[in-house]
Formats: C-alpha cells, structure tokens, sequence
C-alpha cells in the first residue's frame, strides 16, 4: 500500500512517514498543497490513501479533497487539522473526506483509521487474488500455494502483489520500485532483482515459470 501525506509541518510530517513505514507502508511526502495536488493529478492511481493537513501553503486540504471529488478520483482522504469545531468537520466531510483527526493524535490511532480505510469494500483492496494455486488473501496479507501458506516479508508481498494485480503483464523495474518504494528510493539499486530472486525460490515450482525475467525490460508473472 502506498500512502501520500501533504503536511506543512516537516516535523510531524517526517514523523508520519517514518511510523508508516514502520507497518510496512511505502509512504511519500510533500509539505505544500499545490505540490501535492499536482502530484496526485499525474499520479493517483499510485496511491492508496491521501493524509492531508487543512491547513497548507498554496492550496489547502479542503481544496485538495474538492478537487479530488470534481475530478472522480476516489482515493480515501483523511484529514488531520487543528481545528476542532463541528463545522469545520462538517464542511470536510461535506467535500468528501472520508474521515477526520484533530491534532494533536495518538500515532497507533492513526495506524487504526488508515487500516479502517484501506479495509472498506474497495475491489481492487480486499478482492483475493489469485493466479494459479497462489491465491493473495489481501485482508488477511497472506499468500498460500496448494493450500501451504508461503512467508514472505512486507516487501516481498508487496512485490507479488503488484504482479499479481497485473498477470502476464509486464513490469519494468522502475514501475515495481515506484509502486513498491517511496519515490526518494536509489532507483539504480538492485532492491527489485533480489525481492524477485527471493520470491522466485518460495513460489517455484517445477514446469513453467512463474516469474519471468524478461532481459533488459523487466519481469512477467505467466499465468
């Protein structure tokens, strides 16, 4: 799962994606709203969920959100605000945010209302999928082959996952690096050849393969 956050406050900010990351996020950040709309306008299907402050420099949270909505982009927004009227929650809720948190908040809430979110009947978040006998049980983030459940760390499953969503298609290295890691990641790194190497020895099994390397482009899962 990918996460942007749009928060003026570098401190809190930076705090944010550091405790995302820690539960196994990919998390980017920006601290200004008009840069964090522009990059949602080019990017949204890159992210899962959108933290935002209201208050922002350029283009506020509100704005954000109304923008996302003109434009039907249903990405879920949770805000994070100082303010704390029920107006203010009410107008929020009325452009289309999906939840709301005062600051300052409890970080372990956070956590809670971001897998609240991510948990509600979104097809592309909660469908299992499957290809062969590897089946990706999403709510539970399992994987199993044959019915034996094969382990895998965070960033592994979120390889596969990206491979799973898009069955013989294939994927450049940059395109599982930018879905999988945040955008600051050394793209020259050899991260993605050793998560696929890794998951190629837990999910092959003898005949065709199941993860391709196709050379000089990047990698294929075959159904």
């Amino acid at each position: 799962m990918r996460i942007l956050v749009i928060e003026d406050e570098e401190k809190l900010a930076r705090s944010i994606k550091k405790g995302l990351e820690h539960h196994g996020y990919a998390v980017d950040v920006v601290f200004d709203g008009g840069q964090g709309w522009r990059k949602l306008e080019l990017n949204h299907t890159e992210y899962d969920i959108v933290i935002t402050d209201i208050m922002l420099p350029t283009m506020d949270g509100l704005a954000i959100c109304k923008a996302l909505r003109d434009n039907n982009i249903t990405i879920p927004v949770l805000m994070l605000t100082a303010k704390d009227s029920l107006e203010n929650k009410i107008e929020g809720l009325n452009i289309g945010a999906d939840d709301y948190m005062i600051k300052p908040f409890d970080f372990p809430e956070l956590v809670a209302r971001v897998n609240a979110l991510l948990r509600r009947p979104i097809q592309t978040v909660l469908v299992d999928l499957c290809v062969r006998d590897v089946i990706m049980h999403t709510a539970a983030k399992k994987v199993t082959r044959g019915g034996t459940e094969i382990l895998l760390t965070g960033k592994e499953y979120s390889v596969l996952e990206q491979f799973m969503r898009h069955p013989d298609q294939l994927l450049s290295r940059k395109q599982i690096m930018d879905h999988v890691w945040d955008f600051e990641f050394d793209g020259l790194s050899n991260v993605v050849d050793v998560h696929v190497k890794n998951l190629r020895k837990k999910l092959q099994k003898k005949g065709a393969k199941f993860l391709e390397t196709v050379h000089g482009s990047g990698y294929r899962l075959n159904t």
